[in-house]
């Protein structure tokens, strides 16, 4: 990734892209407790700060009730060992049509991925999953006991969400370090960039082989808590 910030700096990337993915594992991410709750459908009243800390795990927001929270963590406990972290990407120059549309490795037009892409010369094209093990168990848990299906799905979504900020929390840090900015990152679905892309998507990081990602006739992704995004750098 440094190299190709640093080429993209320099101005020295060829037309032609090395579209070469790039598989990563990670450590499991510091839980958010408040947001497994918000993604599970609690309510904010359910949650209250844990302490005024800034640079430590005190100022996160935990569950009011202590019957919710015990709950909690025992559903969490359920998560030990079934849950891999990983990630696959591909770097790519990008330039512009004639009507501005950042030209991707696949063909898209999307007007909000376009405003979003304003100034970048380069993408980074990212899949993440926390595999296939969390479904498993939302699957033998949801008809029997509903609240910890509810819980697992909340987890899940969380536990997802926090590799992939953590992958781009590297991305921000190595373009900073060069004096680029990374944008915010963008996935399909979002706006009016359609979920049909994600084929596209995944066969350049190569997903399925690396990550077991593949698409339902719905273009759903299996693992379900699975994620794709693109981040430009300008």
């Amino acid at each position: 990734m440094k190299e190709f910030f640093q080429a993209l700096k320099d101005g020295q990337l060829s037309e032609k892209r090395a579209l070469t993915p790039i598989h990563q594992e990670y450590d499991k991410p510091p839980v958010k407790r408040g947001e497994i709750l918000r993604y599970a459908g609690y309510p904010a009243a359910a949650l209250r700060a844990k302490g005024q800390g800034k640079d430590d795990e005190s100022a996160l927001e935990v569950p009011t009730d202590e019957e919710l929270a015990n709950r909690l963590e025992e559903v969490i406990k359920l998560t030990d060992g079934e849950l891999t972290y990983r990630i696959s990407y591909v770097c790519a120059k990008i330039d512009r049509d004639e009507e501005g549309f950042p030209i991707l490795p696949f063909e898209q037009h999307s007007e909000n991925l376009k405003m979003n892409l304003n100034n970048c010369r380069g993408v980074i094209i990212v899949a993440a999953t926390i595999g296939a093990g969390i479904d498993r168990l939302i699957r033998r848990y949801e008809r029997t006991q509903a609240a910890t299906g509810l819980l697992l799905q909340g987890i899940g979504a969380e536990r997802v969400e926090s590799l992939v900020d953590m992958f781009n929390d590297e991305v921000n840090k190595t373009a900073a370090d060069l004096g680029l900015k990374a944008h915010p990152r963008y996935s399909p679905g979002y706006g009016d960039l359609p979920i049909t892309v994600q084929p596209h998507l995944l066969k350049l990081v190569d997903a399925e082989k690396r990550l077991g990602i593949t698409l339902n006739a719905s273009y759903l992704m299996s693992p379900s808590k699975s994620v794709t995004a693109i981040i430009g750098i300008e």
